[in-house]
């Protein structure tokens, strides 16, 4: 790891404490039912019906994992650098007994051998973490099996422009949308560097790294409020989601 992503790793081992602290009430919710978002499960649900081997790229506190293994998912592979992300996602399928293994590593350039997936997913705050976003793109097609599929259901770039007032939708005077960097000054990330993708960026990547694009979508509603916020930005009139399915 470069000196950067180690800083930023060790602030989501801080972070990720939660994970392990609120384990009984995850592990309520993946019971319960899908992590996924509405639109985000109806785009998996034709690629989940063949009992796809996924790989999830920065794979997180795991319920997106219980929730492809419950949507038609053989098994899953989730790839994380945080230790304590990690291991706190397996306890948590190890419980529910599914089919879900955890490898600590930095993403690109996974320890995981080429054509091992006809999936790999990835989204919900994943992008931002990566510095090379076209060496990820190329190390996610290198993942996929002839005829597999990419899939990314993710924070639109243009999210992280939007000022949080209730009122009226404004954009952050600190922030634009061809920036390359800011450091977060939110939880869980706050104090990390993240990176700002635009849109053709990561679409570009994709396609430069061998692979086809097959679906692309924008979504008003985020994945994530902080403290259950109703931002105006969030209401119907800005872009805040977006999902990319792309085939080898």
């Amino acid at each position: 790891m470069d000196a950067l992503t180690r800083a930023n790793r060790a602030i989501w081992e801080k972070a990720a404490r939660k994970y392990v602290d609120e384990h009984d009430d995850l592990l309520r919710q993946a019971r319960a039912g899908s992590s996924l978002f509405p639109a985000e499960a109806a785009l998996l649900a034709p690629l989940l019906r063949d009992s796809p081997d996924v790989v999830h790229l920065q794979s997180g506190h795991g319920l997106d994992d219980i929730a492809l293994v419950q949507g038609g998912a053989r098994r899953v592979v989730g790839v994380d650098y945080s230790e304590t992300t990690a291991g706190a996602a397996q306890r948590r399928a190890d419980a529910l007994g599914l089919p879900c293994a955890y490898v600590v590593a930095a993403v690109p350039r996974a320890p995981l051998r080429s054509g091992c997936a006809d999936l790999v997913y990835t989204g919900k705050g994943a992008l931002i973490w990566q510095p090379d976003i076209e060496a990820w793109a190329r190390d996610a097609a290198r993942l996929l099996r002839p005829s597999g599929h990419l899939f990314v259901y993710e924070e639109h770039p243009a999210h992280p422009l939007w000022t949080w007032d209730v009122d009226e939708p404004r954009i952050r005077a600190n922030r634009g949308y061809f920036e390359r960097t800011y450091v977060s000054d939110t939880f869980p990330g706050e104090g990390a560097t993240v990176w700002l993708w635009t849109l053709g960026e990561i679409v570009t990547a994709a396609v430069g790294a061998g692979l086809t694009v097959r679906h692309l979508s924008e979504y008003a509603e985020p994945f994530w409020r902080a403290g259950g916020l109703d931002a105006a930005a969030f209401r119907g009139r800005l872009p805040n989601a977006f999902a990319l399915i792309c085939s080898t």
